[in-house]
């Protein structure tokens, strides 16, 4: 071909491929751009949101490889205060299914929650799922707070947890596409029979204390389940409600010391997540007689932290609490 045939050619424009090439091209285009577009979309959208780490270790057990799940709450954060990024909050918009505690647990979060909600997304509260306490007042043979309220602190309690854990599975069949239900219900099964063993050791742990030492100071009202269920007494609370976000009074402080005086309490147990400024004062106003020990109840640790999944946690306390009240 000649130069001056070429720069016609060119300026023509490309050839025509006859045949069925630009039919193979042209759904080869739109092949690609379909996988494009749904890849897009699953990258960005979570199967599962999970509000809390305690209930996020829980659902990974049940779940294991049939689905993503996405957990909200950092290790080591408060429930009671930690809240969302816009990120985090249109996630919880897109999820097949989202699991939070409920029961007010949660208090900066329940707005996206119920948002996702009326956007037709399931939810599911396992607090209120899992035959909640409620906080009763000192007339009522309680230690204070919020009488009358739901006490959201399920977890404490292992059998709840047992009853909460096949309630998830039932919801994740039920809502998660994909998932194979078999695959759920014998996840469940395993996990249903490790809390079991762990609610036997927690008994048996319990039951070395002695009847009259067996009286509970946290830094708020966190504990009631595990008391009811372990046959322990919670006297008291720095914070004298089931949230961290509230604060104590003097008098408040003053009733406290006195009861701990009254039942020869020593040992306060304060939330690592928490400052324990406000269980401090304590060992001022009783003369610098009382222990503060660390327990990890309302959130799970990093990895490695010695509390980074819900039955590490459980050990964990379970040891810590024992070694307070019995005073090893």
């Amino acid at each position: 071909m000649s130069r001056t045939g070429a720069r016609r050619r060119a300026a023509a424009g490309p050839a025509r491929v006859r045949g069925p090439f630009p039919v193979l091209l042209a759904l080869l285009t739109l092949v690609t751009a379909a996988t494009a577009t749904a890849c897009a979309t699953e990258h960005g959208r979570s199967d599962i949101v999970v509000t809390t780490n305690i209930l996020g270790d829980i659902t990974r057990e049940i779940v294991g490889d049939q689905a993503e799940v996405t957990v909200l709450m950092k290790p080591n954060a408060d429930p009671h205060s930690f809240g969302l990024s816009a990120v985090q909050a249109a996630q919880l918009e897109r999820a097949g299914l989202v699991v939070h505690n409920g029961l007010g647990l949660e208090e900066n979060v329940l707005r996206h929650v119920a948002a996702a909600r009326a956007s037709g997304v399931a939810t599911f509260a396992a607090g209120e799922a899992a035959d909640p306490l409620t906080f009763r007042t000192a007339d009522d043979g309680g230690p204070g707070g919020e009488a009358g309220q739901p006490d959201p602190h399920f977890w404490t309690d292992p059998d709840r947890v047992r009853k909460a854990v096949g309630l998830i599975a039932d919801q994740v069949i039920e809502h998660v596409d994909g998932v194979d239900a078999d695959a759920i219900r014998a996840n469940a099964a395993r996990y249903t029979g490790e809390l079991t063993d762990l609610t036997a050791w927690m008994e048996k742990s319990f039951g070395r204390v002695p009847e009259d030492r067996r009286a509970l100071v946290t830094n708020h009202h966190v504990f009631g389940y595990l008391a009811e269920r372990f046959g322990l007494r919670v006297i008291g609370a720095v914070i004298p409600s089931g949230t961290t976000l509230a604060s104590p009074s003097s008098s408040d402080l003053r009733s406290l010391t006195e009861a701990m005086e009254q039942a020869g309490v020593r040992t306060v147990f304060a939330d690592s997540s928490q400052p324990r400024r406000l269980a401090e004062v304590l060992r001022t106003e009783l003369g610098g007689r009382v222990r503060v020990v660390a327990l990890h109840s309302e959130s799970l640790t990093a990895e490695g932290g010695g509390a980074d999944t819900y039955l590490r946690m459980m050990r964990a306390n379970t040891t810590a609490m024992t070694g307070g009240l019995t005073g090893d």
